[in-house]
């Protein structure tokens, strides 16, 4: 995922790996937050096993949920792979950043991000509260 972001330009100023513990995702994008990352990327946890708890962590702590992210990368992945139905990949707005929660598998995590990756730089000048062209 850090090799994917920074082929894509982006500085990476923090990274973490965190167990499937919904308190602990939740303090780690809310310090990432702060840290001033427009962009969070998450990987895992968007399956339908019973460990898998990033989107219910991230809808606790988001100030609003970006369904169309989440849409695109089921469509795009369905055609990849008919598993993609189970995926629960989403987008949402948390302080001032831009959350992506990503598949945990890594090439469909790096997929996932560039079906979605032309609508980043503007969400997250939105989430930054900044001036947009649009």
């Amino acid at each position: 995922m850090k090799a994917a972001a920074e082929n894509h330009g982006w500085d990476v100023l923090a990274e973490a790996i965190v167990p499937d513990d919904k308190m602990r995702i939740q303090e780690t994008i809310r310090s990432f937050s702060a840290q001033g990352c427009g962009l969070i990327l998450t990987t895992g946890g968007t399956g339908v096993a019973e460990r898998d708890v990033t989107p219910e962590a991230i809808r606790e702590i988001m100030r609003v949920e970006i369904p169309g992210f989440g849409e695109v990368m089921r469509a795009q992945s369905m055609k990849i792979t008919p598993n993609a139905i189970l995926s629960r990949s989403l987008a949402a707005i948390v302080d001032s950043s831009l959350v992506i929660a990503l598949p945990g598998k890594p090439s469909g995590a790096v997929e996932c991000l560039g079906f979605v990756e032309g609508a980043i730089p503007h969400s997250v000048a939105l989430a930054q509260r900044k001036p947009t062209s649009c």
